[in-house]
C-alpha cells in the first residue's frame, strides 16, 4: 500500500438512537502512516464513530472502510486489519504479562509457536521485555499502557485506535508513549488517536478532527486548524478582585460586539475572549475597564496553540453551551459507551 494511500475512509456517517442523533454526517480519510487526533468534549460522538470503525456498531446511514474492507459487511476482516485500545485496561488476576499476550495471541488465531515469536517481537517494539514475567495487575499505570499496545500489536494490524493512551501518566512515560506511537506510525501503521490532552495531541498528529455533537466541526492539519483561528486574538484579562468578574465580562463583550467569545472564571480571576480588533485598538478596551473602575494586573495575548483551536471551533460550532461543556469536563460519554455497548451485546 503506498504512503499516500487512504486507508481509513469515512463517508457520511450518520448514527441515530431513536430522536437522537449520534453522529451526523460526518465524513472523513486517513491515510497510511497518518496520526488522526480526534478530539471533542464528552458526548461528542467520539465513542460511537470508534464503535462503527471497529465492526462493533452499524452506522443509520453512510459508509466507513478500513484497507478496502467495509465496516458493517465484512466485520471478521476488520478485527483482523484493526487494533483498539480502550481506555480501561481489563486483565485476569495472576496473570503475567507473557501469558496475558499469549491469550489474546491465541484469540487472534495465531498458533502457538508463531505466539512465542510475535510476543517477543511486540514486547521489543513496546520497550516492555524485561516486565515479561511481572504480573499485569501489578503493573503501573504506564506499564499498563505498553502493554495494552503490544496487546494490539500482536495480529500486526494496518491501523491502530487508541482511546486517551497518554491519561494518567506522569511526564516520562507520556514522552515514551509520544515516541512510542510516532515510531509506529514511520513504520507505515495509521493511528487514531484520542486524548483530551491537546498539546500532547498535537505533538504526534499529522491531521485532526474535531466533533462536536456528532458534527464535524474541522478536519485537517494542525497548521490549517490553528489558521482557522489565528484570524482572532485571544486574550486575558486577570482581574485583582473576583467580585468585578461579571462587569469586566460586560465590557469586554459590549467592546468586541460579541458575548459568546467572551468567556469568565470565578476561581482564577480572569476574564478570556477572542477579538479581530487589532493590537493598537485594544487600548481603548483597557481604557475602558480602568474608567469602569475594573482593577486588573495583566492585560496580554496568549499564543494560539491546539486547545485554543478546540475550544475555538466548538464553541463556533455550538455557542456557549458547548464551551461550558469542554471546560466542565462534563457530558455523556457513558450514555454514549452505554448505547453503543448494549447494541453490541
Amino acid at each position: 500500500m503506498k504512503a499516500d494511500e487512504p486507508v481509513v475512509i469515512a463517508n457520511g456517517l450518520t448514527k441515530q438512537y431513536g430522536e437522537f442523533t449520534a453522529l451526523d454526517n460526518l465524513s472523513l480519510q486517513v491515510n497510511r502512516g497518518q496520526v488522526l487526533g480526534f478530539i471533542g468534549p464528552n458526548g461528542a460522538g467520539k465513542t460511537t464513530t470508534i464503535s462503527i470503525l471497529v465492526g462493533l456498531s452499524r452506522p443509520t446511514s453512510g459508509t466507513a472502510s478500513v484497507a478496502g474492507a467495509d465496516c458493517v459487511r465484512d466485520t471478521q476482516r476488520i478485527k483482523q486489519l484493526v487494533g483498539f485500545m480502550p481506555d480501561t485496561f481489563g486483565a485476569y488476576d495472576n496473570m503475567r504479562v507473557r501469558e496475558y499476550l499469549d491469550f489474546f495471541g491465541a484469540a487472534y488465531g495465531l498458533r502457538r509457536q508463531d505466539r512465542r515469536k510475535r510476543i517477543a517481537e511486540v514486547l521489543e517494539i513496546t520497550n516492555a521485555t524485561w516486565m515479561q514475567d511481572r504480573f499485569v495487575d501489578a503493573l503501573s499505570h504506564g506499564m499498563k499502557q505498553r502493554v495494552g499496545i503490544a496487546r494490539i500489536l500482536l495480529h500486526d494490524p494496518q491501523v491502530l485506535i487508541l482511546d486517551e493512551p497518554a491519561n494518567g501518566l506522569d511526564p516520562a512515560a507520556r514522552i515514551e508513549m509520544r515516541e512510542l506511537l510516532l515510531r509506529l506510525a514511520d513504520a507505515g501503521k495509521t493511528l487514531i488517536v484520542t486524548s483530551h490532552i491537546l498539546p500532547e495531541l498535537a505533538r504526534i498528529c499529522n491531521i485532526v478532527a474535531i466533533i462536536t455533537h456528532g458534527k464535524l466541526r474541522a478536519f485537517g492539519t494542525v497548521d490549517e486548524i490553528m489558521a482557522t483561528v489565528n484570524q482572532e486574538r485571544m486574550v486575558e484579562v486577570q482581574l485583582g478582585k473576583a467580585d468585578q468578574l461579571v462587569s469586566a465580562c460586560d465590557i469586554v463583550a459590549n467592546f468586541i460586539g460579541d458575548k459568546d467569545k467572551v468567556s469568565g472564571s470565578e476561581t482564577e480571576r480572569m476574564v478570556r475572549f477572542r477579538t479581530i480588533r487589532p493590537e493598537d485598538e485594544l487600548g481603548d478596551l483597557v481604557e475602558q475597564l480602568v474608567s469602569a473602575g475594573i482593577r486588573f494586573t495583566q492585560f496580554r495575548e496568549v499564543p494560539t496553540d491546539l486547545e485554543d483551536a478546540f475550544l475555538s471551533v466548538t464553541a463556533k460550532g455550538s455557542g456557549r453551551d458547548a464551551e461550558k461543556l469542554i471546560k466542565s469536563g462534563a457530558g455523556s460519554d457513558e450514555q454514549d459507551d452505554a448505547v453503543a455497548a448494549g447494541e453490541t451485546t
